[in-house]
């Protein structure tokens, strides 16, 4: 069980265990901080916007705005509309996988085996595919619905020639990552593998995470002045909020 923590900030903390998945409605002006517990963490994540799922994360356009391959403090996470779902307030790591993918059966079978629970118990396996599935269809949506997923706390590297590699050991226990959001958002994650992860055995992982206030956005905001799409990005924020939405 996780320790009850005494911050006056924190409004809610739990922890998911490794090869887990859970969902959940995160409120603009809140800020959710996910902990690596003990080191080697994965965390797969995809946002929707609750009041028009069709609005969802876009790997492409977060990276290509923001001109990165990584993601990391200062950087925002956009949708399909040009509207921030979150920004990345606090990151210990420095850097957080965009295009390792998902963990789908098929690779879960190969590299580890597929356990069920019905015979395996608390041993079994699940894909991230598969966690991604289940979480989904709490909201009426499918396989059709997901798109291209983070991989916190996870890194890649590429060599001369473009091959990428997985970073063993990238997060450190303790390590922790905060996502301020900008307008309410539905949140998907999972503690699945990185589809790359190269350990002989099926890694799980736990992670603590925690509903925090968020501080009042400045003027001065690292985030929001962190190149000009991003200011472009909290007006479109601004405008749909304008607009009568929550």
């Amino acid at each position: 069980m996780t320790e009850i923590t005494q911050d006056k900030d924190v409004l809610y903390q739990d922890t998911l265990p490794g090869g887990a998945h859970w969902s959940m409605l995160m409120r603009k002006g809140t800020t959710l901080r996910l902990i690596d517990q003990d080191g080697g963490a994965n965390v797969g994540m995809l946002f929707y916007n609750p009041e028009n799922t069709l609005e969802r994360y876009n790997a492409p356009d977060t990276l290509k705005c923001q001109h990165t391959f990584k993601l990391t403090k200062g950087h925002c996470l956009y949708s399909d509309m040009g509207r921030i779902f979150c920004s990345i307030t606090e990151d210990t790591l420095g850097w957080h996988d965009t295009v390792g993918g998902n963990l789908t059966n098929a690779a879960l079978e190969t590299k580890w085996s597929i356990k069920n629970y019905q015979q395996f118990r608390n041993d079994w396996t699940i894909s991230g595919e598969q966690a991604f599935l289940v979480e989904l269809a709490k909201y009426g949506l499918n396989k059709r619905d997901m798109a291209a997923n983070l991989n916190l706390f996870s890194s890649i590297k590429t060599d001369e020639l473009g091959n990428l590699t997985y970073v063993e050991n990238h997060s450190k226990a303790g390590d922790y990552v905060d996502l301020r959001f900008e307008m309410d958002t539905l949140v998907l994650f999972h503690t699945c593998p990185h589809p790359m992860n190269t350990a002989a055995t099926y890694p799980k992982n736990p992670v603590i995470y925690q509903i925090r206030n968020a501080a009042t956005i400045t003027e001065d905001d690292l985030c929001l002045n962190a190149c000009a799409e991003n200011q472009r990005g909290f007006a479109n924020n601004r405008l749909y909020h304008l607009c009568g939405h929550h």
